[in-house]
């Protein structure tokens, strides 16, 4: 990953930051956040958000961008995944 550069981008809607984003404030509807590589409850199977005018603030400043989301979701997913480990607290 290329930290020197930032390209945002159109979210292709793959879901990987609905996945490998550890999420510490309450989603609505479930009373918790959640675990980095735990799938958001409200993510539906096609990888949309089911509570999309209701997201959590983390979610909605999100900024898809070609150095983190990539060419796939499997990139995505191993960048965010990446990024998730390099900035844990401890």
């Amino acid at each position: 990953m290329d930290s020197g550069k930032i390209t945002k981008t159109v979210c292709r809607m793959c879901g990987a930051c609905c996945i490998a984003q550890s999420i510490s404030t309450i989603i609505p509807g479930t009373g918790r956040g959640k675990a980095a590589g735990e799938r958001c409850v409200h993510l539906s199977p096609e990888n949309t958000c089911l509570i999309y005018t209701r997201r959590p603030r983390v979610c909605r400043e999100f900024t898809p961008t070609l150095e983190l989301c990539g060419s796939s979701f499997d990139e995505a997913l191993a960048n965010l995944k990446w990024l998730e480990d390099a900035t844990k607290s401890g």
